[in-house]
C-alpha cells in the first residue's frame, strides 16, 4: 500500500529509486562529579577532543573536489570556525574547572545556552545556523566517546539509491561526493538550512522536514521523491509510477530549455529589457552568479564578516572580501550592503540587546550611526575595494533622511583621508538605500533626492507593513505579499523612482518568485535581484511575457480590494 509524505520541496526535479537509510544514533550524555585531582586531566581530554575534531574537519575540507559546489567548502569552513570559537572550545573548560563536571556534561551545558540564544533569532537563515552548532558539538561528543572518524561514504548498491536520513551535515555531503545517489530526503531542515542550500547547489531532487520518514521507510524500499511539490511516495503502485515517470520526463525537458536561455538577455516578447541580479552571502557565491549570467550582484550581505569573529573584523579583512567580489564580477555592478546587525543578528562581540522589541530598536543603519568607528572602518574598506570593480553602497533599514545625510558626512571624511594617503577609490561611487520601513516607502521621493538608487527589501517591508512576524506560527498565515496595501506600497515606490529617473530594484524573496515576476513587471519593476539558482526560472517567465497583456491585468490588481480577488487575477496573469 502506497504512503504519501509531505515536506519541504527543495527542487531538483523528480527521482525514482530505492531507499538507503543512514543511521545517526543520538549520543547519551551522562553527568558525573570529578575529584579535584582529576580536573586537569579532564581539561586535557576536552582539549584533545577539540584538536582531533578540528583535524578531522580540516582533512574533510581538504578532500573537497574542485567541481563541488562552493557552498560545500563555505559550510565546512563555518564548522571549523564554530569549533574555533571560544564558546565551544574554551567556555566548557571553565565549567569543568568550576563545577568539577565531566567534559561531556560541560559541553552539553554550553550547547543548551547557545541553542536558547538561537531560538531568540527571528531571521530564518541565521536561526537555521543552530543546526550547524549542533552538528559540530555532536562531532566533539563522538571524539570524546572514542569514535574513530569516518572518511568514506556508506556503500550504496545499485545506481538508483535515494539517501534517507534524519539530517545531513556538510561533512556528510563531502563523504557522499563520489556516491551515485539520485536524491535525498531528511526528517528535519528548513528552506534556509545548509541542507537546503547544498541541495539547490547540487540540483538533486530533495525533500526536507518530513518528520518521521527515517522511521517509516525500510531499506531498499522503492520510493518517489518529488522535489518540486515536496512529496515523497513510499511503495508506489504501477499507476503512480507511470504518472511520475511522465512528470520526470517533462521536468527534464523543461530543465534543458532553461539551459538554452542561460546566455540570453532578459527581454519580454514585446521588447522590454529587464536586469536580473544575484543576491550573495559569501564571495564564493560569485561563481554561481556568473554561471547563470547575472547582470551583476544586486545584494552582497556583509554580515558574515561581523558574525564569525569574537571581535570586529579589521579593515584589511573586509577589504580582501569586498575586493574579491568586485574582481570576480569582471566589471559588472556589485551592490554591497553595509552591515545589517541588531534585532535578530547579535554577534559575539556585541552585548545582547535588552530592548523589549529589538526589531524596532538599534538595528541596521541605526547601529552604524551609534558605532561610528565600526561604520567608518567598513566604509573605508568598501571605498578601497571600489578601485577594483563597479562597487555601489547600500544602506539598510533607512527610516529618516538624516541617516543618509550623516552617512554622506562619514563618506566625505573617509574619502578625504584616503586622498591624503593617496589610496585609490571610485570618486563617483553610488550610494543607495534599502526601502524596508513603511515610512521610507511613503517618503521615497525625499530619499531619492539624496540617494542614487533604492532597493526594496520585501521581506521586512511586508512584515512591518502588516505587523506580522512570519516566523510566528500564530500569525504567519497573515504574511501575504498579495495584500492590497502591500501592492499599493510597492507600486508607489516603483512608480515614484521611475518618474524621478532613479534606478529601483527589488532584492527580497518576491523578486525570486517566478509566480510574481509578471506582476512585478506590471508594477514597473525592471531590476530584480535573487538567489543565483532562481535567475533562469525568472528569466524564462520574462522571456514569455508581453507587457501589453500584463499591464491591464495588473491595473485591475491594484484596484482589487481583497487578496482572494488578487489571487484570481494572478492566475490569469500567469496563464
Amino acid at each position: 500500500m502506497s504512503i504519501t509524505l509531505h515536506g519541504l520541496g527543495i527542487g531538483g526535479g523528480i527521482a525514482i529509486g530505492h531507499a538507503h537509510l543512514i543511521s545517526q544514533a543520538d549520543i547519551e550524555i551522562v553527568h558525573y562529579q570529578l575529584p579535584p585531582e582529576a580536573i586537569a586531566g579532564e581539561v586535557l581530554r576536552f582539549e584533545d577532543a577539540i584538536r582531533n575534531t578540528r583535524k578531522e574537519l580540516e582533512m574533510l575540507w581538504g578532500s573537497i573536489p574542485e567541481n563541488a559546489p562552493t557552498e560545500l567548502g563555505a559550510f565546512l569552513s563555518l564548522h571549523i570556525m564554530l569549533l574555533n570559537d571560544h564558546t565551544l572550545s574554551k567556555d566548557p573548560i571553565h565549567l569543568i574547572q568550576t563545577q568539577h563536571c565531566n567534559a561531556e556534561w560541560a559541553l552539553q551545558q554550553q550547547l543548551d545556552v547557545l541553542l536558547a540564544q538561537f531560538d531568540e533569532i527571528e531571521e530564518e537563515y541565521l536561526r537555521e545556523r543552530r543546526t550547524d552548532v549542533i552538528q559540530v558539538t555532536e562531532r566533539i561528543f563522538k571524539t570524546l566517546a572514542g569514535h574513530e572518524p569516518i572518511f568514506h561514504a556508506p556503500h550504496c548498491g545499485g545506481d538508483d539509491c535515494i539517501l534517507v536520513a534524519h539530517d545531513l551535515s556538510p561533512t556528510d555531503m563531502v563523504l557522499f561526493k563520489d556516491s551515485n545517489y539520485r536524491a535525498f530526503i531528511t526528517d528535519v531542515g528548513g528552506v534556509t538550512s545548509h541542507t537546503a542550500i547544498l541541495a539547490r547547489s547540487l540540483d538533486l531532487p530533495s525533500v526536507l522536514a518530513l518528520r518521521h520518514a527515517r522511521e517509516m521507510i525500510r531499506e531498499q524500499e522503492l520510493i518517489i521523491v518529488d522535489g518540486i511539490n515536496g512529496v515523497v511516495i513510499i511503495d508506489p503502485d504501477e499507476l503512480i509510477l507511470a504518472e511520475y515517470r511522465l512528470r520526470q520526463n517533462d521536468w527534464l525537458l523543461k530543465q534543458n530549455a532553461l539551459q538554452d536561455i542561460r546566455t540570453s538577455q532578459a527581454i519580454t516578447r514585446d521588447g522590454t529589457p529587464v536586469e536580473l541580479y544575484a543576491n550573495i552571502e559569501l564571495p564564493e557565491d560569485c561563481e554561481l552568479a556568473l554561471e547563470n549570467n547575472a547582470f551583476g550582484i544586486g545584494l552582497f550581505r556583509s554580515e558574515f564578516l561581523f558574525l564569525k569573529e569574537d571581535d570586529l573584523p579589521s579593515e584589511e579583512e573586509q577589504f580582501i572580501a569586498y575586493k574579491a567580489v568586485a574582481e570576480s564580477m569582471q566589471g559588472k555592478p556589485v551592490i554591497i550592503r553595509t552591515v545589517d546587525l541588531g534585532k535578530d543578528k547579535i554577534p559575539s562581540w556585541q552585548s545582547e540587546s535588552e530592548a523589549p522589541n529589538p526589531a524596532l530598536g538599534l538595528t541596521g543603519i541605526r547601529l552604524c550611526m551609534a558605532e561610528p568607528q565600526m561604520f567608518r572602518t567598513q566604509l573605508r574598506a568598501l571605498l578601497r575595494a571600489s578601485a577594483f570593480g563597479k562597487v555601489k553602497l547600500l544602506l539598510p533599514m533607512l527610516s529618516t533622511i538624516n541617516e543618509v545625510k550623516q552617512t554622506r558626512g562619514h563618506l566625505d571624511e573617509v574619502k578625504a583621508d584616503l586622498r591624503r594617503h593617496q589610496i585609490l577609490f571610485d570618486e563617483g561611487i553610488e550610494l543607495g538605500g534599502m526601502i524596508e520601513v513603511p515610512a521610507a516607502a511613503m517618503a521615497v521621493a525625499t530619499f531619492l533626492n539624496h540617494l542614487d538608487f533604492v532597493s526594496i527589501g520585501t521581506n521586512d517591508l511586508i512584515q512591518y507593513s502588516l505587523a506580522v512576524d512570519r516566523n510566528d506560527d500564530a500569525v504567519s498565515h497573515l504574511y501575504d505579499p498579495l495584500n492590497p496595501g502591500v501592492l499599493q506600497l510597492l507600486y508607489h515606490v516603483i512608480s515614484t523612482a521611475n518618474r524621478l529617473g532613479k534606478p529601483v530594484s527589488m532584492c527580497g524573496e518576491m523578486a525570486g518568485d517566478p509566480s510574481l515576476s509578471r506582476l512585478l513587471l506590471g508594477l514597473g519593476l525592471r531590476r530584480f535581484s535573487m538567489l543565483p539558482i532562481q535567475l533562469l526560472k525568472v528569466k524564462q517567465l520574462i522571456l514569455s511575457a508581453e507587457m501589453a497583456f500584463i499591464t491591464p491585468i495588473v491595473a485591475q490588481m491594484l484596484a482589487a480590494e481583497d487578496s482572494d480577488r488578487l489571487r484570481e487575477l494572478l492566475q490569469e496573469l500567469n496563464k
